[in-house]
């Protein structure tokens, strides 16, 4: 089993940054497609951002340009990265650990973009 846990999350003001990270416990991390998903409160959980095990990425339309995903192979860590944030970005984020037969979720964190 691969357990995922993210940190990083917070309260920010609109237009600022944070820096969301998911630590996984296995060291075969590298054979892992890498997600992040966000549920707002009354929504359904999207797709934020990805990234698979080549390091191809790809991006929700209301992350481009503003979010980016990467990853940390020997660390075994994904990050999010996200910048000019907006109140709609407030949400629970969610990493994501995907191989064929297996699919692993965090626990998630709390993205606040308030004034």
């Amino acid at each position: 089993q691969v357990q995922l846990v993210e940190s990083g999350g917070g309260l920010v003001q609109p237009g600022g940054s944070l820096r969301l990270s998911c630590a996984a416990s296995r060291s075969i991390f590298i054979v892992y497609n890498m997600s992040w998903h966000r549920q707002a409160p009354g929504k359904q959980r999207e797709l934020v951002a990805e990234i698979n095990n080549s390091g191809n990425t790809n991006y929700a339309v209301s992350a481009k340009g503003r979010f980016t995903i990467s990853r940390d192979n020997a660390k075994n860590t994904v990050y999010l990265q996200m910048n000019s944030l907006k109140p709609d970005d407030t949400a629970v984020y969610y990493c994501k650990a995907v191989k064929p037969g297996y699919v692993y979720w965090g626990q998630g964190t709390q993205v606040t973009v308030s004034s």
